[in-house]
């Protein structure tokens, strides 16, 4: 089995096959959020600390952060959400940027083991992220696109995870540190992304035998009751073998679904998460009362 293992200063959090499912933050992300990418450019960290917080009662394991403003002094601005997320949670941090220097200065604040976000199949991002993958000894997301764009095809997809998996090696960084994104593409555009996509993580896992991460709400993109479908994409993925997701955690009904499957699965033993989130409920469909979100918070996972 494999186990891709992330830490903050104090924390653990394993990512595996025989694991609880990790459900990465997305929240703290300027795009497509005016009010906050303003903020964050202002030097104003408030509402990034409020998202992080309630994220983590929610039930997140780990926070995704990006910074990508345009015409803001991105590595700055990492460095310090980095710094002040540190300081007031002790979940490890995904650091998300598609700027090199953005990463490098993420990575020079941040105290533990970092999930990395991300490296593509494209000779350049390779060649540039893999070295500071090892410098740094995190773990990286590997997205499987590489210089001809994203295919349709998942055996190219396939492929190209298992380019990435190669090279990684070549630089001493081992399969268990690198956490395929399979890519989810919206099944309102093509009919037939989702099943492609379940099928794309039982090779990755059976085959590669790497641990999987994807953008789980792309699967809805342009259709209504997107939580609706967001959670039946998400059970079904954890079915076949997914590990993790960049979601949000505030949506109870997609946190349900994915406490339902660890239990289905055999990862939630004698159903404790479940019971500790739903036990005392006091609505009479099941959803978390206030208070009661917390689910696995606090818990160290470990190998």
């Amino acid at each position: 089995m494999t186990n891709t293992v992330i830490s903050s200063a104090s924390k653990e959090v394993t990512i595996g096959f025989d694991q609880p499912f990790v459900v990465i933050g997305e929240r703290i992300n300027p795009t497509g959020r005016k009010l906050l990418a303003a903020e964050m450019k202002a030097g104003d960290l408030s509402r990034v600390q409020s998202d992080a917080l309630a994220q983590v009662a929610a039930g997140a394991h780990v926070l995704d952060v990006n910074a990508g403003i345009p015409l803001a002094d991105e590595p700055a601005i990492l460095a310090d959400c980095i710094k002040l997320l540190q300081s007031v949670t002790d979940v490890p941090l995904c650091l998300d940027s598609s700027m090199v220097d953005a990463l490098k200065s993420g990575l020079e604040v941040y105290e533990g083991k970092a999930l990395l976000n991300s490296v593509t199949g494209e000779e350049e991002k390779l060649e540039i992220i893999l070295p500071l993958v090892k410098q740094y000894g995190c773990a990286v997301v590997a997205i499987s696109n590489d210089d001809t764009g994203i295919s349709e095809d998942i055996n190219v997809r396939f492929e190209v995870a298992k380019k990435i998996v190669e090279r990684a090696s070549d630089h001493g960084i081992p399969a268990s540190d690198i956490v395929v994104d399979p890519l989810v593409m919206p099944v309102g555009a093509v009919n037939s992304a989702g099943a492609q996509v379940l099928d794309l993580v039982k090779r990755l896992r059976n085959e590669l035998k790497v641990n999987t991460t994807c953008g789980a709400s792309n699967i809805s993109f342009g259709l209504p009751n997107r939580n609706g479908l967001n959670s039946s994409f998400i059970s079904m993925a954890i079915s076949c073998g997914m590990t993790s997701a960049i979601t949000n955690p505030l949506h109870s009904d997609l946190m349900q679904a994915i406490r339902g499957a660890d239990v289905v699965m055999g990862h939630d033993p004698k159903c404790a998460d479940w019971l500790q989130a739903y036990r005392e409920s006091d609505s009479p469909d099941g959803s978390v009362p206030r208070g009661r979100r917390g689910g696995r918070r606090g818990r160290k996972r470990r190998e």
